[in-house]
């Protein structure tokens, strides 16, 4: 199908118009803004909140790139292969499908799309970089491209090596035309958007995207009832929510888990029994792997957590027999050990032989909530909103207590993908000079859900007690509606 010069020649100026053309689409204003910034903008880079539509934008500019230039060539690359196939090429593909004239005029592949006409000479192509290589190797991913019309195409952009864009760079000094548009979620306070949006700010054109339900220039394909439910549920200071509702950076110091003044305070506080007794009964266990390890028992009850028992050197036997004791004298509900590469299973079968029923957890597996990349990420961060929630601590000179204030405050986060990720054990360990096992066996009690059952109620009713929810504080009330009775 042919298309006249006019058209394109008036589409290579607004993007915008062959957008509405081609695609039979209305872009947001965020992204009409981008389409008609792009033709005089070198360099754009786009910040964005989670699921905007920055991947589908990249794929029309792509596409009028394309269209519109004679013989030119694209460069596309991401943090891995399998997203860009799964993201941006899968964008191409789609919005291909919508145009008759590039169905007729372009072919393409799993890693190139290509002109009929000049396969070797028009194209875009998939770019990958080795992860371990040193950064001339990293450097090379875009090397090689040589044309009057260039576009580079960044997609996760806050995780590509500095030597990515700085080959790209290179071959914008050396062209008619040339292009870079860099888009990311703002997760990383290091790389190429960090720096677009921050020290280069003035070499970039910087696009915000954001859902934030009070901003009229949100992204509409973002349900603002979604976004409104993560800042109800998690906080607008919450790092999540900044960086996939807002579209912001977070401030370095929230690379940190929690700061020490906070879990210092936590350690002061008191509460009568009145105030948690409703609550379950927990039981964290970090077992120890190697011989400076030590094995902790921590018990917490709702808003309070109990001194923690610290033991070494015992076998599967010793020490399932040591949390029987502690079991029974307590009163726990749930019994939750940290089975990591089968550290504590000796110890989990030992007592599921004398019939107790412990809940193995492995720190690596998947987390329930689809904020944290895996479990222990997501206890130790259901760990820090209890104590910021008004959670009371032993005394800060109790056993164990100094070693779990100095590991909560030092262990740092980041994000994979749009995943919150704790910083690996064997790092926090080599900081601190010793293994966070208090910290483990802390977190440890916020695994999983746990209720309290045993109480006989009026009517031969049995109570359940749940646990305190330290993000809801209507959390009595739903255990209620539920049918959950609670010991008042």
């Amino acid at each position: 199908m042919e298309v006249a010069a006019r058209n394109l020649t008036e589409w290579a100026r607004e993007p915008y118009e062959f957008v509405r053309s081609q695609f039979k689409v209305k872009p947001d204003p965020w992204q009409e803004e981008v389409l008609r910034a792009f033709p005089k903008s070198p360099r754009i880079a786009l910040k964005a909140c989670k699921g905007p539509g920055k991947t589908a934008l990249m794929a029309w500019l792509a596409w009028n790139f394309l269209a519109t230039r004679p013989e030119p060539k694209i460069a596309a690359t991401s943090i891995t292969a399998d997203n860009l196939a799964d993201n941006l090429w899968a964008e191409m593909a789609k919005w291909q499908q919508r145009s008759p004239h590039l169905m007729y005029t372009f072919e393409w592949t799993r890693s190139r799309i290509f002109a009929k006409a000049r396969p070797e000479t028009w194209f875009m192509t998939a770019r990958t970089w080795n992860r371990s290589a040193d950064a001339s190797q990293q450097g090379s991913t875009l090397a090689g491209l040589h044309a009057d019309h260039i576009l580079f195409l960044l997609d996760e952009s806050g995780g590509i090596p500095d030597a990515v864009m700085a080959a790209a760079e290179a071959a914008l000094s050396s062209c008619f035309e040339g292009h870079i548009v860099q888009a990311g979620n703002p997760t990383h306070l290091e790389g190429p958007l960090h720096r677009a949006c921050t020290n280069d700010r003035g070499l970039w054109r910087v696009v915000e995207i954001t859902a934030d339900p009070d901003d009229p220039r949100r992204s509409s394909r973002v349900s603002a009832d979604w976004a409104r439910q993560q800042i109800a549920t998690y906080g607008r200071d919450n790092p999540w929510v900044l960086v996939n509702v807002f579209g912001r950076f977070p401030p370095g110091s929230l690379d940190t888990l929690i700061g020490p003044d906070e879990v210092v305070a936590a350690t002061k506080r008191h509460y009568p029994l009145a105030d948690y007794r409703e609550a379950a009964r927990v039981l964290g266990i970090d077992v120890a792997r190697f011989g400076d390890d030590m094995s902790v028992i921590f018990p917490r009850q709702g808003l309070v957590a109990h001194r923690p028992q610290k033991m070494r050197n015992l076998d599967g036997t010793q020490g399932a027999t040591l949390v029987a004791r502690q079991w029974e004298s307590f009163g726990a509900d749930a019994v939750f050990i940290d089975d990591t590469g089968g550290w504590g299973a000796s110890w989990i079968d030992n007592l599921r032989r004398i019939g107790r029923q412990p809940v193995g957890i492995g720190f690596a597996s998947a987390a329930s909530d689809p904020r944290y990349d895996n479990k222990r990420t997501e206890m130790y961060f259901q760990a820090v909103e209890w104590i910021k929630q008004g959670g009371a601590l032993p005394p800060e000179t109790a056993e164990g207590i100094p070693e779990l204030i100095a590991a909560l405050s030092q262990t740092t986060y980041s994000f994979r993908g749009d995943r919150l990720l704790l910083e690996p054990k064997e790092q926090v360990k080599a900081r601190l000079g010793h293994s966070p096992d208090e910290a483990d066996a802390f977190a440890l009690t916020f695994a999983q859900p746990a209720t309290r059952a045993g109480l006989q109620g009026g009517a031969g009713r049995r109570f359940c007690v749940m646990d305190f929810d330290p993000l809801d504080r209507n959390w009595r009330a739903k255990a209620r509606a539920a049918g959950h009775y609670l010991v008042d």
